[in-house]
């Protein structure tokens, strides 16, 4: 079976755009999509780059978030998956796919938006695990809005919220936890570099972001000895997409602007991740990766 490390031609690797119109409310499903992303379920081979390490992964129930937990997973991590109680349908396959391979997982519901809800979901998960070696901060939200005018106060600090206070809230209570040697690894986005005129909000978090892996990779990594970095996905195909975060019309043709000509599977960006996380990467501070399909980050 082919897997992560088996030579593929990247451009024909996945499928290629056009796809159908594919509307959902949010947060949205990735067992709804057409077709199915590809969180590495099958394909995914892990060698114990992360045995006997505990992660916590926020938006764990689908995308790349999804794909994160599989590899953790099989790279020999105990795992806690966060995500919405809307999320729960995802949540529930990724959960028994890995419980019936033996993996340790742990799951808990709740929403990044609350401050209470970020500082207990650390201290529950490192409880639960015995100890917390890695912070994923992934959960999302990404909303497109052409107008300025039509940009709610609401969704402008819902949008903030999610995207930068749940990484700073997470973080802070994680220096609690994490020992020296941990890895903290922020989602940030090609939005941080490029921005879309439709995602507003959504660019200036991901900017935001892409300011807390630099300023506190630095910081953190002076005073406890945790390595922070973060990974700027291009167009990858998650249930943020059809579900409000792009135009349906730009659903369709999603991915095709890129070098490669598709968009990527959230499978694709696990190994970056792993390396992250993994004491491979223990001179990598304050990096940011761009993982864009050929899209320049800069």
């Amino acid at each position: 079976m082919a897997n992560q490390y088996s030579m593929k031609d990247p451009r024909t690797l996945y499928p290629q755009p056009d796809f159908e119109k594919q509307p959902q409310s949010a947060p949205g499903l990735a067992r709804d999509m057409d077709p199915k992303p590809d969180h590495g379920e099958t394909s995914y081979e892990g060698k114990g780059r992360l045995e006997g390490r505990k992660a916590l992964v926020t938006g764990a129930d689908s995308g790349i978030g999804r794909a994160v937990a599989i590899a953790y997973a099989r790279e020999g991590a105990s795992v806690a998956l966060a995500y919405l109680d809307e999320e729960n349908e995802d949540a529930r396959e990724v959960v028994e796919l890995l419980k019936g391979e033996g993996a340790d997982v742990y799951n808990f519901t709740g929403d990044v938006k609350n401050e209470a809800y970020c500082t207990n979901l650390v201290k529950q998960a490192a409880e639960a695990m015995g100890g917390l070696d890695i912070i994923v901060s992934n959960a999302g939200k990404q909303t497109s809005i052409d107008s300025l005018a039509d940009l709610t106060t609401d969704n402008f600090d819902a949008t903030f919220k999610t995207n930068v206070y749940a990484p700073f809230w997470i973080i802070k209570e994680g220096i609690n936890h994490l020992p020296a040697g941990a890895s903290v690894i922020i989602t940030s986005s090609v939005q941080a570099y490029n921005p879309s005129p439709s995602l507003i909000d959504y660019a200036a978090t991901k900017a935001a972001e892409r300011a807390l892996v630099q300023g506190l990779g630095q910081q953190l990594i002076a005073s406890h000895g945790i390595r922070v970095n973060g990974v700027a996905p291009g167009p990858i195909w998650t249930p943020l997409q059809p579900s409000g975060g792009q135009p349906q019309e730009k659903v369709q043709e999603f991915g095709k602007e890129t070098p490669m000509g598709r968009p990527g599977q959230p499978a694709e960006l696990a190994p970056v991740y792993v390396f992250l996380a993994s004491a491979e990467s223990s001179y990598v501070v304050s990096q940011i990766y761009g993982i864009t399909g050929g899209s320049p980050t800069a």
